[in-house]
């Protein structure tokens, strides 16, 4: 028997309002293709093509052979694991905080749900870096706030400036989202831009919430500075948020981490112990083999990441009508298609990027991220995270359509 959709005065219009994540609904239409038979080449899901380490993977083996770890746990999560994270964060960033100061988390997506979740009151907005990160704006709306995205373009490598940020703040002004390297733009901020809009937002004395997850993922020397580092002014007014996944290929493992004052740690933590509660403890453990080891994982697969993100970008900014700045961090390409659009190819005129990208996978079938689901209908991502062999074909497929 069919069950009859709720009328939507029935259920709450906030969850309603959430729009599901661009990039897995891409995933699964080009799932959906390749279960009917179809080669699709996906460049949607943004997540490293390699298998976890097998000293992090043993580690995992180990703790579930211990009964120790298959009962209840801190819903702040292991403290060794927060000790490893502290050590991690002064080793990395250069960053000293207590372990205190650390809440692990179900991945990278409830470290951002909780942020927000401690910081947003009814009315507050947040700034918020456009093309951003899909996830982010969403429990901005949740908990009563405003995203208020500033427009980035290609002229300025998808940074903003402080100029833009102070011509969007207001009274109202709660945070500042900071996300460096960039997903999905690549871009990353050098010191001295680092150090002006840190300083700018202490000047405001609103909240910095940066996303540091592509840390080790920068390119051409480029390096990555963690903004606390660079103005320790913030530090009181800081959210951190980090995770395993994408530098030890743990995407699926989904360890996460919030770094903040202790006061803001409290209520994310009492939040989560009404959510989730603790995470799952055999993937804390297989995290603690992560942080406290070697990153001669992430080194490899830089080779590889920026193979390919060479390939990507020649291939890409040759089709007349595309920009994209080369990426300095991260594994995406973002692309500037407004030039293409008005045009016909296939018989099909797309005049956004989400008919761009329907375009590109019936006719080609490639599936890419449309700007949308970053709040840029002018512009399509393009994950390099997959091999050479299906990279290389997939940009060809879509040279060939657009040319």
């Amino acid at each position: 028997m069919l069950v009859e959709a709720m009328p939507i005065e029935r259920v709450s219009r906030l969850a309603s309002a959430i729009t599901p994540s661009a990039t897995l609904a891409i995933s699964m239409r080009a799932n959906e293709l390749k279960a009917a038979g179809i080669k699709v080449v996906g460049f949607g899901v943004g997540e490293p093509d390699f298998p976890t380490p097998s000293h992090i993977v043993e580690a995992a083996v180990t703790a579930c052979k211990n009964p120790k770890y298959h009962k209840y746990s801190p819903p702040k999560g292991l403290p060794a694991l927060r000790e490893a994270v502290a050590a991690k964060t002064m080793r990395d960033t250069g960053l000293e905080i207590h372990p205190e100061q650390v809440l692990i988390t179900n991945g990278g997506k409830q470290a951002v749900y909780n942020a927000f979740a401690a910081l947003i009151n009814p009315g507050d907005e947040v700034l918020l870096p456009a093309p951003y990160w899909t996830t982010y704006p969403e429990p901005i709306s949740l908990f009563g706030g405003s995203a208020i995205p500033i427009t980035t373009t290609t002229a300025s490598g998808f940074r903003v400036t402080v100029e833009q940020l102070e011509a969007a703040y207001t009274s109202r002004t709660k945070a500042l989202v900071f996300v460096s390297p960039s997903n999905p733009t690549g871009a990353v901020y050098p010191r001295s831009e680092i150090e002006a809009i840190g300083k700018w937002a202490v000047e405001r004395n609103i909240w910095i919430v940066t996303d540091e997850i592509y840390e080790h993922l920068t390119y051409d020397e480029v390096e990555h500075h963690s903004m606390p580092v660079l103005v320790p002014e913030i530090r009181d007014k800081c959210l951190i948020l980090n995770g395993v996944a994408k530098t030890y290929a743990m995407t699926g493992w989904r360890v996460g981490w919030m770094i903040g004052p202790s006061t803001v740690i409290t209520i994310a933590t009492n939040l989560q112990s009404h959510s989730t509660s603790n995470v799952c403890n055999v993937a804390q453990m297989a995290a603690l083999a992560a942080v406290a080891g070697p990153l001669d994982a992430v080194e490899e697969m830089l080779v590889h990441f920026n193979r390919r993100r060479s390939l990507m970008h020649g291939v890409l900014s040759s089709i007349d009508g595309i920009k994209c700045p080369k990426p300095q961090g991260a594994f995406y390409v973002y692309c500037d298609i407004r030039s293409t659009l008005g045009r016909t190819f296939g018989g099909v005129t797309p005049n956004n990027s989400l008919e761009l990208t329907e375009l590109l996978l019936d006719q080609a079938q490639v599936a890419v991220v449309p700007g949308e689901a970053f709040g840029d209908p002018g512009g399509i991502r393009l994950s390099f995270a997959l091999n050479d062999n299906d990279l290389i074909e997939g940009v060809n497929r879509i040279a060939e359509l657009l040319s």
